[in-house]
């Protein structure tokens, strides 16, 4: 008879938690193990499957392509171990009240039109969704599931990794017109730009200046309170702005804004996460039936663009997002 090796599941799970928080000290503190210990546990992984799934830095952690698939499978089989286990505790049928809270942009563009469908599915399910551009505490403010973009905080929380965002600068063709197309980031502090009326972690606007990566500070005309509001100032014709293509990749294929100096672009993207309090006790199955929903609903690939899979977001290519098709500078705008 064949041994059962728990051990396989624990590294997984450390290995998982060690990609959601970013690093291995977070992991420590949330397994009570020492930063050398889940190291260790990690290279003995990497061991077992002769395939490194870590590049390590002093800076930060990036996942090998081996990891990054190592990784994308392991969620779902811790997944489907939690859900066995609550199915067999607790019952399957999701029902009762879920609090949802979600960041404007993305909420407005990828969870608020699947609702109807999620609640189709699920009855029982009641729902609150709150959009709000604040990081909120999910405890404080009672909420079960929080979708974030950008660096996750270093905390206790689980997270499910739903994709990530290619970022670009941008502007209407309409202000490139006026104020004519930079052609290397120097230009830009002859142009306009819409800014944060908050601070940022990373300031400024990265591009590639030969090997390395430097931020440039273009002087804002208007400031944003969120990417809502940054992209319609955008379109208005305002400035130039950076956001994520998850946001502005159907205006760019409607060459609505126009990306420039994708030949210097680094190609940083933002992370999208659902998080969720998952630790101490079974999950509850409406948390759990939530999350596997947006996690199958909203497919976010390479490019950081998103669409639903009935296609009801078009998506546009790498190359077309790399190199739009310009309209003439004495066309008429649409």
């Amino acid at each position: 008879m064949p041994r059962l090796d728990t051990n396989r599941a624990a590294e997984m799970e450390v290995f998982v938690r060690v990609v959601d928080l970013g690093g291995f000290t977070a992991a420590a503190r949330e397994f009570r193990l020492t930063p050398s210990g889940v190291s260790k546990l990690i290279s003995r992984l990497e061991g077992r499957l002769s395939a490194r799934l870590v590049n390590r830095s002093t800076r930060r952690l990036q996942l090998t392509p081996e990891g990054q698939a190592f990784y994308d499978r392991a969620v779902r089989v811790l997944s489907d171990m939690d859900e066995a286990e609550r199915e067999a505790s607790i019952g399957a049928s999701p029902r009762g009240h879920l609090r949802v809270n979600c960041n404007i942009p993305f909420g407005m563009r990828h969870v608020v039109p699947i609702v109807p469908l999620f609640l189709e599915r699920h009855p029982d399910v009641t729902l609150d969704v709150i959009l709000s551009d604040s990081v909120v505490d999910l405890m404080q403010e009672r909420a079960d599931i929080a979708i974030r973009v950008g660096p996750l905080r270093d905390s206790g929380l689980m997270a499910r990794k739903l994709g990530t965002s290619r970022m670009a600068v941008v502007a209407s063709p309409e202000y490139l017109v006026r104020h004519g197309t930079p052609s290397t980031p120097d230009d830009l502090a002859r142009h306009k730009a819409i800014g944060w009326t908050f601070s940022r972690t990373i300031g400024g606007w990265p591009f590639r200046v030969g090997e390395t990566t430097e931020p440039v500070s273009p002087p804002p005309v208007a400031r944003a309170s969120d990417g809502d509001v940054a992209r319609l100032l955008a379109l208005g014709g305002v400035g130039l702005a950076r956001l994520a293509l998850f946001h502005i990749g159907p205006d760019i294929e409607a060459e609505r804004l126009v990306p420039v100096l994708e030949d210097l672009n680094p190609g940083d993207r933002e992370d999208i996460h659902a998080v969720y309090l998952g630790r101490g006790g079974p999950l509850p199955a409406r948390v759990r039936a939530f999350i596997d929903f947006v996690s199958d609903q909203i497919r976010i690939d390479d490019t950081g663009l998103a669409c639903g899979p009935d296609g009801r977001w078009r998506i546009v290519s790498s190359a077309r997002a790399n190199a739009p098709r310009r309209r003439p500078i004495d066309a008429p705008a649409s």
